[in-house]
């Protein structure tokens, strides 16, 4: 029976984790920026990999998205980091094991590595058995918990573990110090002075007072004479340290693959659910997308993530934009004022599409999305002096490239290319690309100048960046579905600087 895990269904391929690198287009879609984000702090479960992976399967996705649903109640999200902070405290007990110096120092320290690892599977056991759970996922983690906290080896670990720490805490001794000499005995009912300090001073006592204790920290440090101390008390004690040296070597190996497999995988979810907390305390929706093979997709008040995520940390507005394709549409071409939102339209599209097929919420009220083969990205790039090739060969020489990989599955995105030519060349360029993007019907969005393409066919949907009516200057970053008008955008600012052939005659005449 395969193992369960929350990011691949039972039987399903894994990626080669040594293989991953961070996809070419990640850089023009902003997505570098969003993982580099949503990972600070988490390097050591090495979460890349998962994020660089997108699943082209529906029914993969639709395995991860009711994790992350299931995620979504506050009492289970509380529970799972719970237990990723005690398995944290596991793991940095048995990583310090190999830093340490003397033997009983090292034995302490994995028993408490031991204990943490039991009381952190046993509340997570029993945290899923109470829980309402949807995910095939979490339902398979359920049965295999249940099963694994009543097995033989599991309690003997847990049971062994507390006797041996028992019978450690059973242990007194006294400390004599003396100049340089300290000696280390058995407690033979010797007083408790601390008690008898308090009894004295207790007439002394009015009220609440300042409490002017420092608390002393669990250091995982042994100096020298601490370990001569440990000693004797050893040679004091031998029984209890036998145990705890035979429970060591009864249970090298304790930690279970399934438990560490899902303190790992968890994190690509809880990474992402906290990093979009807070644009969702800001107001802005967030989903989870139908994924369909019609091509027909849409979504509704959605947004571009990493430009969210600053603005709302800046305190700023983030306007929400909506598209739709419908029947045989399968290209926006959007147009507009410089400045006007029509990039960060194109990268919304692009991240929706790779964050549905990684299998989490996206930006938006609703979404119907498809699960692309391939993402290729054209965006604007600084001339490489070293190759003495031109803007424009080398944007030609890109396009062919991806058009030699593309398939009628894959989403095509086109920002601003050919600006570098003359308008009468890029429009002959750009019906050129146009007619191949049509023939592959494949998906795309084309950022152009030229609003001549936004009219080459039914497949071609026109989108518009817009202006303030009464200000043009001033840009809404609303991108909406009408024809192309470049000329109104024109009109509309030479009538804000009065420069209109009406407003010119009435300056000139007498």
């Amino acid at each position: 029976m395969p193992s369960p895990s929350v990011l691949f269904p039972p039987d399903a391929a894994r990626p080669d984790e040594d293989q991953a690198a961070e996809p070419p287009f990640f850089g023009d879609l902003n997505l570098d920026q969003v993982v580099d984000a949503l990972l600070a702090g988490r390097k050591v479960y090495r979460l890349r990999p998962f994020f660089y992976h997108p699943l082209h399967d529906a029914a993969a996705v639709r395995y991860r998205q009711a994790v992350a649903q299931d995620l979504e109640n506050d009492a289970l999200r509380e529970h799972v980091h719970t237990f990723a902070t005690r398995m944290r405290q596991v793991s940095r007990y048995l990583r310090m094991l190999n830093d340490l110096e003397y033997p009983y120092h090292i034995a302490g320290w994995f028993l408490e590595a031991v204990l943490r690892y039991t009381e952190a599977v046993q509340a997570l056991a029993d945290a899923l058995a109470e829980a309402d759970l949807h995910a095939a996922a979490f339902l398979a983690l359920r049965d295999y918990l249940a099963d694994y906290v009543h097995a033989e080896a599991f309690t003997a670990l847990r049971d062994e573990a507390q006797a041996v720490r028992t019978e450690l805490d059973a242990i007194r001794y006294c400390i004599h110090i003396m100049g340089d000499t300290v000696r280390v005995r058995r407690c033979e009912d010797e007083p408790d002075h601390a008690a008898e300090v308090e009894r004295t001073f207790a007439k002394f006592r009015r009220g609440a007072v300042k409490d002017y204790r420092t608390p002393v920290y669990v250091r995982s440090g042994m100096n020298h004479v601490e370990a001569q101390i440990l000693d004797c008390v050893v040679k004091l004690y031998p029984e209890p340290f036998a145990h705890l040296d035979a429970f060591r070597a009864r249970h090298p190996d304790f930690l279970d693959p399934v438990v560490t497999a899902f303190d790992r995988e968890v994190q690509f979810y809880l990474a992402y659910l906290e990093f979009i907390a807070p644009l969702r305390e800001a107001g802005l929706p967030f989903c989870t997308p139908e994924i369909i093979t019609d091509k027909a997709i849409a979504a509704r008040a959605t947004f571009d993530l990493a430009l969210a995520h600053k603005l709302v940390s800046e305190g700023r507005l983030v306007v929400t934009n909506d598209f739709a394709l419908h029947g045989k549409e399968r290209i926006f071409v959007v147009t507009g004022p410089n400045q006007g939102g029509k990039t960060t339209f194109a990268r919304t599209v692009g991240q929706l599409h790779y964050l549905a097929a990684l299998g989490l919420p996206v930006p938006g009220r609703e979404a119907r999305l498809v699960l692309p083969d391939h993402i290729f990205t054209h965006f604007e790039r600084a001339e490489e002096v070293t190759n003495l090739r031109g803007k424009l060969e080398d944007e030609l020489i890109r396009l062919r490239e991806t058009f030699k990989q593309a398939t009628p599955q894959s989403l095509i995105i086109l920002n601003e290319v050919f600006a570098s030519t003359t308008f009468q060349d890029a429009l002959f360029l750009g019906r050129q690309v146009m007619e191949r993007l049509l023939a592959l019907d494949a998906l795309g969005v084309f950022v152009t100048f030229l609003a001549e393409l936004s009219t080459l066919g039914p497949q071609v949907v026109s989108m518009v960046s817009t202006v303030d009516p009464k200000n043009p200057a001033e840009r809404t970053y609303k991108i909406v579905r009408r024809r192309a008008n470049g000329l109104a955008y024109a009109l509309a600012l030479a009538e804000k600087h009065h420069l209109t052939h009406d407003q010119l005659v009435a300056r000139v005449r007498p």
